[in-house]
């Protein structure tokens, strides 16, 4: 698999105090990659910076291409997509039409363009794609405001996949969702990532990282103080001290 993304010593400070310290991965095309750790790791500060909403040090390259110096929305068009921790939907359009104003990217040319001729983007094949993979149909023409949870959540990661990004950066997409729902996304993850999507997944709930990721990464204090498959860091002795806790270590079998 090739690498979709290469963070490499990234570091965010700030005043004297470092949220992230010379953090270091890589998401694979179709690989879904971990990223755990206790409140206050620095797991959504690596986001917002690999996202290039937040100054850091380091590099971040989407496939062969530095996105160093870019503003989030030069990333986004390159195709490093994100959600976010609180949904952001638009709740005075439809769920399809959410997907589709997100699919688009607007410039001059092409709202000169739509004035002259205006097309019909709700109605793309691609739109509709993405919100059968997000097991969205049934909600299609309902606005945000009367859906689930469970649909919000899935509906804001259908909005990150509009425009086929090559990664999509999901921070903590399960929070909220029972233990059903978590399930139930985990697998829609690994559906996206069989078609070639590469994943980062911040989340707390470790089961669902845990049975959903291919790599884990984990931080501490800004660092990482483990990476591998799930079984190693499951069985990780500093990352238990840290973080899991002993439940973990002796589901392994000796």
């Amino acid at each position: 698999m090739s690498v979709a993304l290469e963070v490499t010593d990234l570091t965010v400070g700030y005043g004297g105090l470092l949220a992230n310290d010379r953090v270091s991965l890589e998401v694979r095309a179709g690989q879904v990659v971990g990223l755990i750790g206790p409140n206050g790791a620095g797991k959504s500060t690596f986001v917002d910076a690999v996202s290039g909403f937040t100054p850091y040090a380091g590099s971040v390259a989407l496939g062969e291409r530095s996105l160093d110096g870019l503003p989030p929305h030069k990333r986004r068009r390159l195709g490093l997509s994100r959600t976010w921790q609180s949904v952001e939907l638009f709740d005075d359009l439809s769920v399809r039409a959410n997907v589709a104003a997100a699919h688009r990217t607007v410039t001059p040319w092409s709202f000169a363009g739509d004035l002259v001729r205006p097309r019909r983007h709700a109605a793309s094949s691609e739109v509709d794609e993405i919100v059968r993979a997000m097991d969205l149909v049934t909600v299609a023409t309902a606005m945000p405001g009367g859906l689930s949870l469970g649909q919000r959540k899935r509906l804001d990661v259908a909005r990150a996949l509009a425009g086929h990004p090559s990664v999509t950066l999901l921070d903590e997409p399960a929070s909220g969702l029972d233990p059903t729902e978590r399930r139930q996304l985990g697998e829609r993850i690994r559906m996206l990532a069989a078609e070639g999507l590469g994943l980062l997944l911040i989340e707390h709930d470790v089961d669902m990282v845990l049975a959903t990721c291919d790599w884990v990464v984990v931080l501490h204090f800004g660092k990482v103080i483990a990476a591998g498959p799930p079984g190693a860091i499951r069985d990780d002795a500093a990352v238990a001290e840290a973080y899991l806790g002993d439940r973990f270590r002796q589901a392994v079998p000796g």
